[in-house]
């Protein structure tokens, strides 16, 4: 509908146009003297200029969007530079341009001149520079770029859209941490598991008596010849742990702290040499088997750049709906920014089985835990389940309990 008037627009303007030139040359000719046609002569650059600039196309313009690198983490600055280029030096008198970002880049924190005024005059090449100091977690897209320009009178505009394609990364934020696994003995009694142990075969300490089930490439023949019997080789032992990680994607206040914490765990955990996985549930279900490396690493960090918090159903019905998923003999780690007594009562489930199960809150800088809290991380804890309390920006607590042991 829109465009079905810009030649009515157009044609008005030309003949507004034409009409004040009319109008100060019938003025300069009726009154007469100095002042009257320097007021027409005054106009007429003006009047000259807008027909010139009717005439101009802006598709001449060519944008490019040069951004530094495409991976950040959450709260690093982004500093984009605009280059715009032309072939013509046609004067132009100003040229608004603007960045088209999303809300969430938009509106981020001490974020500056994403619109720019810029006067070209003549030129050919020319730039500017904008920043956002603190990058949101996510994926944004930067998409086109809007170009106005103008006569200094005002009656004749251009407009024009230009796409131009850019994409960021950015990462959730992590902390350093140092991880070391939790205990899996409850003083009530209550066992969650011991880790799976394994043969490192790499590390030969001795050798011993044959057992059934030891494997034939095992067996040490120098020995076997000495002592007229067979014997195989002893390996050193090693524990292996395995972690399931997983997150509550249900709305809340604090689930950038969540996701946060989710990342500095898994991170800490696959630097140990661990395996982890990984499962959240949001608007749709993602799982990551149980993995180590830093191919396992970069997958999860790049879902949890992505991840939203639009879960329609509470914890606990999580983890009752992912019962079949969740039988693998493995230590649960639950993050969550809530605890109520079905989720408490599902984790203690959980905890029966072979693995053990750790459930950490995440609170606020410096916030305290209520009444009811408090009651349920006692229930948690009489039935298995460890409860961990994280604050913001305090990551590095979460194992301090464990190191002191």
């Amino acid at each position: 509908m829109k465009k079905r008037w810009i030649p009515f627009k157009k044609a008005w303007r030309f003949i507004l146009l034409l009409f004040l030139i009319l109008l100060t040359f019938s003025y300069a000719m009726f009154q007469g003297g100095f002042v009257s046609w320097f007021l027409f002569y005054s106009f007429l650059p003006f009047a000259i200029y807008c027909v010139a600039l009717s005439f101009y196309s802006l598709n001449e313009l060519e944008v490019t969007r040069e951004l530094p690198k495409s991976d950040y983490n959450a709260g690093e600055a982004l500093k984009v530079t605009v280059t715009i280029k032309r072939s013509k030096g046609f004067p132009l008198f100003y040229l608004l341009i603007e960045d088209q970002l999303a809300d969430v880049l938009r509106y981020a924190p001490q974020q500056k001149k994403v619109k720019a005024l810029i006067l070209p005059g003549l030129k050919k090449e020319f730039s500017y520079e904008y920043i956002i100091d603190e990058l949101p977690r996510g994926e944004h897209l930067f998409t086109s770029f809007t170009l106005k320009t103008g006569d200094p009178l005002g009656l004749f505009e251009k407009e024009k859209s230009v796409e131009t394609s850019g994409k960021v990364i950015v990462y959730p934020a992590y902390s350093e941490l140092l991880y070391r696994p939790f205990e899996n003995q409850f003083d009530q009694g209550l066992t969650a598991s011991r880790e799976r142990v394994q043969r490192d075969t790499t590390m030969v300490i001795g050798v011993r008596d044959y057992q059934p089930g030891d494997r034939f490439s095992w067996i040490n023949w120098k020995a076997s010849a000495k002592r007229n019997e067979i014997m195989t080789k002893e390996f050193e032992q090693r524990q292996s742990h395995d972690v399931l990680v997983v997150m509550d994607c249900v709305p809340d206040k604090r689930f950038e702290p969540v996701v946060s914490f989710t990342a500095s765990l898994v991170r800490a955990i696959l630097k140990k040499g661990a395996q982890t996985g990984l499962l959240t549930i949001s608007n749709e279900r993602t799982s990551f088997p149980i993995r180590g490396g830093e191919q396992q690493l970069r997958q999860l960090f790049y879902h949890l750049a992505k991840i939203e918090a639009k879960s329609l159903r509470p914890f606990e019905k999580v983890l009752e709906a992912e019962g079949q998923f969740m039988l693998q003999t493995v230590s649960f780690m639950l993050v969550t920014a809530q605890v109520t007594k079905p989720l408490i009562e599902k984790a203690s489930f959980l905890g029966k089985r072979k693995g053990g199960i750790t459930l950490f809150l995440l609170k606020g800088h410096k916030e305290s835990p209520s009444e009811n809290e408090r009651s349920l991380i006692s229930i948690a804890n009489a039935r298995g389940v460890r409860v961990v309390m994280v604050h913001e920006g305090e990551y590095q607590t979460a194992f301090s309990e464990v190191f002191r042991s």
